[in-house]
């Protein structure tokens, strides 16, 4: 895992995945926060802080991670508001913030941890905040990266969606992402599977930068999938994305997850 978050610190400004992921998500992160200005944001496990980072220009945004080295990268960069803490036991109070976030995050949880930081995200948000979450999607699309990232599972659109319901969350988007992507690693990754998944540290070569052409082209896929996924649902992808909002009035008693 140390050596997937270098490489992932190598690549993130750079490699058209990750600024796919942001043209997925900023639309959401706008609806969530609207006008408002002065927003409080936590990114729960936020790996090297580059998420904070630009989290940071729609107020004031706070991570954590339980990987030291992650964010022993993100301090030597310059990102302060990093501490290190589980998605399971998040050392803010209660009805803190705005927006929290968990990107890439919930795949590689056990199941009864899964329950608990979702449990924790919406503890943590006020009456009426959203979370965005980001999570591997589609069991089909397991591959060497699942193997070498610790990936527990692969969500499907009506499994995410009951997971946050019954936290208590309302659904606001519910979408698969990276639909662009969907073929080539369909094959790619029904490959791997039938010659057996490979767990070795190179498996780090995911992510890469491309060369720069074949980088520009595939980031300009992605980007024109978000203007698309802006007004529609896309019915499959390698990712699922949701925004989820605490209701304005929650019960008192807090929906309990089913064991």
């Amino acid at each position: 895992m140390d050596q997937l978050l270098r490489a992932t610190a190598a690549a993130e400004a750079r490699h058209f995945w990750f600024r796919g992921f942001r043209a997925f998500v900023t639309p959401l992160v706008e609806l969530a926060l609207g006008r408002a200005r002065g927003a409080r944001l936590l990114d729960c496990g936020c790996g090297t802080g580059a998420n904070v980072e630009w989290l940071g220009a729609y107020g004031r945004a706070y991570g954590f991670d339980l990987t030291e080295i992650g964010l022993r990268i993100g301090l030597e960069q310059g990102r302060t508001r990093l501490a290190r803490a589980s998605v399971t036991a998040v050392p803010f109070p209660s009805s803190a913030f705005d927006l929290v976030t968990s990107f890439d995050v919930l795949y590689a949880l056990a199941d009864p941890d899964e329950r608990l930081a979702i449990a924790e995200m919406y503890r943590l948000l006020r009456p009426g905040g959203h979370a965005l979450i980001n999570v591997a999607a589609m069991t089909m699309l397991r591959g060497d990266h699942s193997a070498f990232g610790g990936e527990v599972r692969r969500y499907q659109r009506g499994e995410l969606r009951a997971h946050l319901e019954a936290a208590g969350f309302t659904i606001v988007r519910l979408t698969y992402t990276n639909a662009t992507l969907f073929a080539p690693l369909a094959i790619s990754r029904s490959w791997q599977r039938l010659r057996g998944l490979r767990h070795q540290p190179d498996q780090q070569r995911d992510i890469v930068v491309p060369p720069a052409p074949i980088n520009a082209l595939m980031t300009a896929a992605l980007r024109l999938e978000a203007r698309w996924i802006r007004r529609f649902d896309a019915p499959f992808g390698s990712s699922l994305l949701c925004l989820a909002q605490k209701p304005i009035h929650p019960p008192r008693v807090p929906i309990q997850p089913p064991a």
